[in-house]
């Protein structure tokens, strides 16, 4: 009796390549790369650098005019508070200098933290016991970056308001000071 080799038995019953799972298994990761990566490409040409500013060099020249406009809030010993009620879309609050009412025009800046397309800009106008109310789009859950100004852009006040978690928002020039 002469017996058939291990091997020839073997191939006889082998199915083809494309047949077999384990290849299959193989190629699914290079697979995923390739189209995670153009999809990221595609992202990457179709979408706007939104965080990327065009001209840096005036950027950080603008920098040291607005810590001065920082210094000249401190001297008036500017204050902005403010609270949003999102049932009726309103920011209302009060603004003061040296502790009294201001009633000059104001210009208030929300800037969204990462979609500048939601970026809100009002003017205020304080009345004489220096509230104000101004109506607002629904903000959203969001981190917002708050900057109000006098209207000819003399002095700033600047913060980072995290809404909802905080429903208002205190400026004080100074924070060193009681207020």
């Amino acid at each position: 009796m002469h017996a058939a080799s291990p091997l020839i038995s073997r191939t006889a019953t082998t199915r083809p390549w494309y047949a077999q799972r384990w290849p299959w298994l193989l190629m699914l990761g290079p697979a995923l790369v390739v189209v995670a990566g153009s999809y990221t490409g595609y992202l990457a040409f179709t979408r706007q650098d939104a965080l990327v500013v065009d001209d840096y060099y005036m950027q950080g020249k603008a920098i040291n005019q607005d810590l001065r406009r920082d210094r000249a809030a401190s001297a008036l010993k500017m204050r902005f508070e403010a609270n949003y009620d999102a049932a009726t879309g309103v920011l209302a609050g009060r603004v003061d200098s040296f502790g009294r009412p201001f009633t000059a025009p104001l210009h208030l800046y929300l800037a969204h933290a990462t979609q500048p397309a939601k970026d809100i800009a009002r003017d205020l106008r304080p009345d004489a016991q220096g509230r104000f109310s101004v109506a607002l789009p629904d903000l959203g859950r969001a981190r917002w970056q708050v900057l109000v100004e006098g209207q000819q852009r003399e002095w700033r006040l600047a913060a980072v308001w995290h809404w909802p978690l905080q429903s208002a928002v205190a400026i004080d020039a100074d924070p060193v000071r009681a207020p």
